[in-house]
């Protein structure tokens, strides 16, 4: 028995669909490669949930009673230690903090995959928030300092400030130098992040202080780590920013920063291997996302010195115990900004000694 050949034709092409449908390629972007520094998805669920509990414990506190426990606390600094190492400089950071322990919080995030040697001094104790690992070029960089700002905006209501700092970070002035310099700044004009709040000591107009760069040499190499059109649309070339990866944040953009959902799902997409060298989401997820939602409300500069002479893979000067002097101290504060410096990296664990000893006659003499 013979068939027609429309029949035939007509069979072939209805038998053929399935095929045509897994070999056509989708419409759909590509998937970034693998990576050992991509974040899972019960990470993912684990974060968003601890985030949104930072934004519910943030909400206005209702009625007198609230407003009045609000206001009777002083405006407190929260400072957030992302480390992967031993915190080699915590003897110095407790001279730092002794006799201002009711207008500070410690939080620390240390790398669960390192063996750490919890330092014998009081304000670090009992500091130690859930974390987890981090890798240098990769968006869990962002995801540790955003579970920083997380753990400070539930612990404390109080927090007003949010300074994220390394184990190699040293301070440079006194805290009462600081303290002042901060609470006294409101250099930021009104802003919709902070229209309708009640008003009080946490909600002055401070302004976050984050080095925000837009004309950078490596701008676009830096914009396409991810793939040349990952980006968009959520951030156009013409918004993307880069900037330091340490800053201190004003509490109503630490808010902003666990809110956020749009710009982090672009970020959190890894840098494809061959781009390893532009790869530093840290660098670049903050700056972009503050200069986007709230321009004006940022200094556009940092409050932490790093020495990028001579820099080597990526990482700034290391500071050695035969490089530190008073005369030192007094260089790495210079500033061309509104404030001197009042952080500096890099600093060699063995550092420590050399820097106690002009600790209280130069470092917290201001």
């Amino acid at each position: 028995m013979q068939f027609s050949s429309p029949f035939i034709l007509s069979s072939l092409l209805l038998l053929s669909l399935p095929l045509i449908f897994l070999l056509a390629p989708r419409n759909t972007p590509p998937k970034a490669p693998p990576s050992l520094s991509a974040i899972g998805d019960p990470d993912e669920a684990e974060d968003l949930a601890f985030f949104r509990r930072a934004t519910l414990a943030s909400a206005e506190p209702v009625g007198r009673a609230g407003l009045r426990r609000r206001r009777a606390s002083p405006p407190k600094i929260a400072f957030m230690f992302l480390i992967n190492s031993d915190i080699g400089f915590a003897q110095l950071w407790e001279r730092f903090f002794q006799g201002h322990e009711r207008l500070l919080n410690v939080y620390v995030h240390a790398d669960p995959s390192v063996d750490l040697v919890l330092p014998p001094t009081k304000s670090f104790k009992g500091r130690f928030i859930p974390a987890k690992a981090t890798h240098r070029g990769s968006p869990t960089l962002i995801s540790a300092a955003r579970r920083l700002l997380a753990a400070a905006l539930i612990d404390d209501p109080a927090n007003a400030f949010f300074a994220l700092v390394s184990q190699s970070c040293i301070p440079l002035h006194s805290f009462e130098y600081m303290y002042r310099a901060l609470i006294a700044d409101s250099g930021a004009p009104p802003s919709p992040l902070s229209s309708g709040s009640v008003p009080g000591p946490l909600h002055l107009r401070h302004r976050s202080f984050i080095e925000i760069i837009s004309h950078d040499p490596g701008l676009w190499t830096r914009y396409i780590a991810r793939g040349e059109d990952a980006m968009l649309p959520e951030v156009p070339f013409e918004s993307f920013r880069v900037g330091s990866q340490f800053f201190v944040l004003a509490r109503r953009h630490a808010l902003l920063v666990v809110r956020d959902r749009r710009l982090w799902k672009k970020f959190r997409i890894p840098c494809l291997k061959t781009m390893n060298e532009s790869c530093y989401p840290e660098e670049h997820y903050f700056p972009t996302l503050l200069d986007m939602q709230d321009p004006y409300g940022c200094s556009r500069y940092t409050l932490t010195r790093v020495n990028w002479t001579n820099s080597v893979d990526g990482h700034p000067h290391t500071y050695w115990p035969a490089e530190i002097s008073g005369d030192l101290i007094y260089q790495l504060r210079k500033s061309n900004s509104t404030y001197s410096y009042f952080f500096a990296r890099k600093f060699s664990p063995d550092c420590l000694e050399p820097l106690l000893h002009i600790s209280n006659s130069i470092m917290f003499s201001d």
